[in-house]
């Protein structure tokens, strides 16, 4: 995404306008029906990346290159933008998430969210690692 998504804004914004009308009983489904929204913009965004990165990879083995790189430079060598990109999103939805645990489950709540947090970061930072030292594939 480039920018703030208006849809996005939009959803937000009747989101906070109907807790302000249902009051705080409401907060949590308003919450997770927002949230159903932002992770269905983000599988739509990803599914469409990753749509044209197979395109690009099928247009390179079909012109006879075995080598991706070469024809389309990524900005990011050995896969950085998607550990960035993955860091990113899981901040930006920890906020939520921590407000939601913090609600319904207290600190234990809150303890748990950010240990799923950071074992996804890990596992995805552990499986670049491991990718580079075995010489293996990541693409």
């Amino acid at each position: 995404m480039s920018g703030p998504d208006p849809e996005l804004k939009k959803e937000l914004d009747a989101t906070l306008q109907t807790r302000r009308e249902l009051g705080p009983e409401y907060e949590s489904e308003l919450i997770d029906s927002f949230m159903e929204k932002v992770e269905q913009r983000l599988d739509s965004v990803v599914d469409k990346r990753v749509r044209r990165q197979m395109a690009e990879q099928q247009m390179v083995v079909a012109r006879g290159s075995t080598r991706p790189q070469q024809a389309q430079p990524h900005l990011y060598p050995d896969g950085l933008g998607a550990r960035l990109g993955l860091a990113v999103a899981s901040l930006v939805l920890a906020i939520p998430l921590s407000a939601i645990a913090v609600v319904n489950a207290g600190l234990i709540g809150l303890i748990s969210c950010w240990a799923g947090i950071v074992a996804v970061n890990g596992l995805q930072a552990s499986r670049a690692w491991f990718s580079r030292e075995t010489g293996a594939d990541r693409h």
